[in-house]
């Protein structure tokens, strides 16, 4: 399972809840290994943790071993029943995409993608090629104006898991927007 997988963004925005704190700066990561180590005693690289948040380059692949120990800190047995629970929680566990969805790799760049979500937000974000955006506009969103970030797909009535928010001086974190009923609207230009 790679980092960048919506599992993965899963499991580090729970985290992350539970510990009711953004994981982003060196400091962040010393707090959870301390909290891994309150909680169950067991020590976990505070690189591990940079890797898997995308803090650091490193490798894309994360051991079962530590995903294991993380699901373990959220209360489950073990990585696989963490997915479980994702599972039990979506009407699917895997199905084709046929609503409405634009992928990255048909845009071209130069053109905007213009998003609403529930109740009031709406962004437009500038395609700087690859799979890399730049926030152009933000109304009522966390997101804002010059934020950079990637993402491959937007689907309609689906959240936007997007990797590598950048804002201000803040590290690259993975974000997630539209959770209560996906995107409304999605619009190119």
């Amino acid at each position: 399972m790679t980092k960048h997988s919506p599992e993965i963004l899963m499991l580090r925005y729970e985290i992350e809840q539970s510990v009711n704190r953004q994981i982003r700066t060196p400091s962040d990561f010393e707090f959870l290994v301390g909290v891994i180590w309150e909680r169950m005693h067991v020590t976990i690289s505070p690189t591990t943790l940079k890797r898997l948040w995308g803090y650091i380059e490193g490798a894309d692949m994360t051991r079962r071993s530590t995903l294991n120990i993380l699901s373990q800190f959220l209360g489950y047995e073990h990585w696989d029943a963490f997915l479980v629970k994702l599972h039990d929680l979506a009407p699917e566990a895997s199905d084709f995409i046929v609503s409405q969805s634009v992928k990255t790799s048909e845009l071209h760049e130069g053109n905007t993608v213009t998003v609403s979500w529930k109740p009031d937000r709406k962004c437009t974000f500038l395609f700087l090629g690859g799979i890399k955006f730049r926030v152009v506009s933000a109304l009522n969103s966390k997101l804002q104006v010059g934020n950079t970030f990637e993402c491959s797909f937007f689907i309609h009535h689906e959240p936007l898991y997007i990797d590598n928010l950048i804002q201000e001086d803040n590290p690259p974190t993975p974000f997630v927007l539209g959770t209560k009923g996906g995107l409304e609207e999605i619009m190119v230009e």
